[in-house]
């Protein structure tokens, strides 16, 4: 598992503007900055976790159990918080604050500041939790 660093809101915004949109992770972003090579397989600016197909909604999107544009919800009881992202035709989630994850998990652990499993924190509308869609 990879180390988690946290930052301010200024150096996160600055990270969006300088990402690729629909391409450049957090991680990818950072390389570039840093005059880092690409990792090996990492081609788009994905991560190790995201090019792997059972981590990604692509699956669940192409034999209809989810569709384009789905809103999927994560009720937060304990800190009396909903969250929606909506789901693009890559498979990937787009959060309400505009950021694009590849994976349920890259969304819910960007949402709640540290390591999340996004396949059980989220739902459909309808409440079925996305790792029953698996």
């Amino acid at each position: 598992m990879s180390p988690t660093i946290r930052v301010d809101d200024q150096v996160y915004e600055e990270l969006q503007n300088r990402a690729k949109p629909f391409v450049d992770t957090p991680n990818s972003t950072l390389r570039r900055i840093l005059g880092l090579p690409e990792r090996p397989g990492s081609a788009g600016g994905t991560t190790p976790e995201s090019s792997s197909r059972e981590h990604t909604l692509g699956p669940l999107l192409a034999d209809g159990r989810l569709r384009i544009g789905q809103r999927l919800v994560w009720r937060r009881r304990n800190l009396n918080r909903v969250h929606y992202a909506e789901l693009l035709e890559t498979g990937a989630l787009r959060l309400e604050d505009g950021s694009v994850h590849d994976t349920p998990s890259g969304a819910a652990t960007s949402l709640a500041g540290n390591a999340q499993n996004g396949w059980k924190a989220f739902t459909t509308e309808d409440g079925i939790p996305l790792n029953d869609l698996r």
